[in-house]
């Protein structure tokens, strides 16, 4: 077992002994050894080989034998056994938010409840808000908190279903009748969440094709197995189609099948004002006095516009390509008329980024480390911007720790002569508006990420004014996570966007398209009317290790899905302009 599962397995031993009613004191032990082996950035194994485990820091004996146990044995007999007296209801009851291990226990030992299906009929039946420490709030928040977890668990986050999506693809590319593959559906629309996985392929071998998808290992059940069309349920709990057509049929087929559906509403309607029929089977000349147009494969009455890709299917209809992130009928097909579409930013367009953490605060990796990767990515720069002092839960730095760390960079940018590290902080805007540093102190940064983190609950009027009043502070560069969601755990605080975006506009502040696959915000909805307010974009990462560097990917991603040029990013520009940039 490696130090990632062991890590999850210590986890849920704190989670088990809280729901047991165990010492606190020995619940702790266990979240903080899974903290320290968190931060150990060594071969676990080696340590454990050579009797070392003792130099992490709260790993005393007991702990190091259950350590050594997993490692050898892949399993712990003392976490088995612990598990068995817990109903397993009770874990999946942590699942919904708002619910904690105190109040589970309360639930389980006064009412009986055992499952998120008890619990969801003992809120309708209004037994919960009896309860001491519950109410009637509590009651109907936890009723509306298990509907949206329900609703939640058929969807996955962008980066997840990309990383599975790659590795299906790349699958099916070593088959030797796969003639054309792409992934279709909302995922290469781009949406920040998704249900399900789309690929379409071109073969003259299709059941072969078939037979070698539905085999593949990461299928966990086999729901339809067709000729054209096979769907799978995958281990990971996402659903997976596969449809396979003729080469000449590629283009239609994957135009159709990536969507969006009202985005191919507004183009059959556009094909048939021009005398024409569209399918996922073709373009067709419609031909005169045929009242109505069939969609079906069968159907060979028109004439096929031959196109062998997409771009020459949107040329056909008398329009510009639409990149699939823009297929969302949200302004692209009548940009397309008229020749209007940008040329979106790409991922080589990035030279650096902002908005990371370090193990000063809450990160994994050392600064060292931490630069070293954006160098490796071939970034020329880098902003570390660790949390500002009242941010206590992830370890915020006070001023003299932020005076230190603004040293230490300034030495590690002497031994640098092709990368530059930016000297930054992610500054708490506190619950009136003030920010967590006084101009003094951020004076002295080269750029200020203003974020939100505690008083969630706050009104629009509070929560805008609030953010505002940070906004208009002379020393705050951008604005961080705009919305504060956490996608498929936490709704968006409430917020009135368009006056945030005029801000912006009017005091020049960048705002951040925080591209961690739980925020992917600001939302893409919102980016083109702020782009055409004039407002910058700064793509981030919020990388609190340095494997979180590969969402800049995606954040590019979500950009081009709000509309975004190369010249609306900042993060774009080259060490020398960026550096005159944040000196303004």
């Amino acid at each position: 077992m490696d130090k990632s599962g062991i890590t999850d397995i210590f986890e849920e031993i704190a989670v088990l002994l809280e729901l047991k009613g165990e010492n606190p004191f020995k619940a702790r032990a266990y979240t903080n050894a899974a903290r320290a082996l968190d931060n150990f950035e060594g071969d676990l194994a080696v340590l454990v080989a050579e009797n070392r485990l003792g130099e992490l820091p709260g790993i005393g004996d007991a702990l190091q034998l259950k350590i050594t146990e997993m490692v050898q044995t892949d399993r712990l007999d003392y976490y088995e056994k612990l598990r068995a007296t817990v109903p397993a209801g009770l874990l999946e009851m942590m699942d919904i938010p708002a619910l904690g291990p105190k109040k589970i226990k309360a639930l389980h030992e006064k009412l009986g409840i055992a499952s998120v299906a008890e619990l969801e009929a003992a809120c309708q039946a209004h037994k919960v808000r009896e309860l001491a420490g519950f109410g009637a709030k509590t009651e109907e928040k936890i009723l509306a908190n298990i509907a949206q977890s329900r609703d939640y668990a058929s969807q996955f986050h962008y980066a997840e279903a990309w990383a599975q999506a790659e590795e299906i693809r790349e699958a099916l590319r070593d088959h030797e009748a796969i003639i054309q593959l792409s992934v279709a559906g909302s995922l290469r629309r781009g949406k920040e969440v998704v249900k399900d996985l789309d690929f379409v392929a071109s073969s003259r071998q299709p059941q072969e094709v078939m037979d070698y998808f539905v085999a593949l290992p990461w299928v966990k059940t086999v729901t339809n197995h067709g000729t054209t069309k096979s769907s799978v349920l995958l281990k990971s709990g996402m659903s997976a189609d596969l449809r396979v057509v003729s080469d000449k049929e590629f283009p239609y087929a994957l135009h159709h099948f990536t969507g969006s559906k009202e985005h191919n509403v507004a183009m059959r309607q556009r094909a048939i004002a021009q005398g024409k029929k569209m399918s996922e089977w073709g373009l067709f000349e419609t031909p005169p006095g045929k009242k109505k147009a069939s969609d079906k494969k069968e159907d060979d009455d028109g004439k096929l516009i031959p196109c062998r890709t997409e771009d020459d299917l949107f040329e056909a209809l008398g329009l510009q390509f639409i990149p699939p992130e823009l297929r969302e009928n949200l302004g692209e097909i009548e940009a397309a008329e008229k020749r209007e579409i940008p040329r979106l930013i790409e991922w080589t367009h990035l030279r650096g980024t902002f908005h990371c953490h370090t193990n000063w605060s809450d990160g994994k990796n050392t600064l060292v480390e931490m630069a070293g990767e954006a160098r490796e990515l071939g970034l020329d720069y880098l902003g570390i911007a660790d949390h500002s002092k009242s941010s206590y839960q992830a370890n915020g730095l006070n001023e003299e720790r932020l005076a230190e760390q603004i040293e230490m960079i300034a030495k590690l940018n002497a031994q640098l002569d092709d990368f530059h590290v930016f000297a930054g902080s992610e500054v708490d805007i506190l619950k009136d508006g003030k920010l967590d540093f006084a101009d003094d102190v951020m004076a002295k940064l080269d750029y200020v990420v203003a974020s939100v983190h505690n008083a969630m609950g706050q009104d629009e009027e509070q929560m805008t004014v609030r953010v505002i009043r940070a906004m208009e502070n002379e020393y705050v560069t951008m604005l961080g996570h705009a919305t504060g969601r956490l996608l498929l755990q936490r709704e968006p605080y409430k917020i009135n966007l368009e006056k945030v975006i005029d801000c912006a506009a009017r005091t020049g502040t960048w705002i951040e398209l925080n591209c961690s696959s739980y925020r992917m915000d600001l939302d893409w909805r919102w980016w083109h009317r702020a782009r055409d307010k004039g407002v910058k974009c700064v793509i981030n990462p919020d990388a609190h290790r340095i494997a979180q560097f590969s969402m800049l990917r995606h954040g590019v991603t979500l950009a081009r899905k709000g509309w975004l040029r190369r010249e609306d990013i900042m993060n774009t520009l080259p060490l020398d302009k960026i550096k005159k940039a944040l000196a303004r």
